[in-house]
Order: C-alpha cells, then structure tokens, then sequence
C-alpha cells in the first residue's frame, strides 16, 4: 500500500517475528541498554506488565535469535545481518506507533493458530 508508512521489509519481520507490544517493548528496551544487565523482573516492572507474560515476549526473542539469557540475565545479541533490520523497527514504531501497534493487534495469535490445529469439529 503507497500510503503505508511501514516499510516493507518492516512489516515482514514484525509479522513473521513480533507477536505482542510487550515482545516489541522487550526487544527495544534491551536494544537501548545492551550493556545492563535485565533480568525478568526488571523488565516487567519497566514495562509495566506481568512476569509470565514477559517470560513469553523474551522465550519468542530468544527463539528469534536476537536475544540470549546469560548468568540469569537477558541480553540484546541480534546477528549482524538482522541488527540492521531492529534499527528500523524501532525508528518505524517511534515514528508510527499507531500503525505498527495496529499492524500487531491484526495478526491471529500463534498460540490460537497452535492450539485450533489441534481442535476436533463435528460434522452436522
């Protein structure tokens, strides 16, 4: 869409890889402090939602590879390639929360995808 103000390539990674605005918050808090030391904890309190909930943003982060658990703390460790990528995610939520927010909230949760695979329907 010509008048969408997130770019592309964005767009892909958010809905590939971005599942809640609590795993997007994640990421860019320990992207903006790479050298301090964030435990689970800490993190939920700076952003103002629950431990599991956080547990679950930084599993999906980690999984992702841009984020690493080292000596009971989380660390922003993206590979080269994908560091670049984060930059204008962040840069793109800054400057367009709203869209991006929206862009979030659209996409079907991949826990409701796993778990209505496994649901059985009854022909009538």
């Amino acid at each position: 869409m010509a008048d969408d103000p997130v770019p592309d390539d964005v767009r892909d990674y958010i809905l590939k890889h971005i599942d809640s605005i609590a795993q997007l918050e994640a990421l860019l808090l320990l992207r903006a402090h790479p050298t301090e030391p964030w435990d689970l904890l800490k993190i939920a309190r700076r952003l103002y939602v629950s431990e599991p909930e956080v547990s679950d943003a930084l599993s999906r982060l980690i999984g992702g590879g841009v984020v690493s658990f080292e000596d009971g703390t989380f660390v922003y460790r993206p590979a080269p390639e994908v560091r670049e990528l984060i930059e204008r995610v962040a840069v793109t939520y800054t400057r367009h929360l709203i869209p991006v927010t929206n862009l979030i909230h659209s996409q079907p949760s991949r826990i409701h995808q796993f778990a209505d695979a496994f649901k059985f329907r009854r022909d009538r």
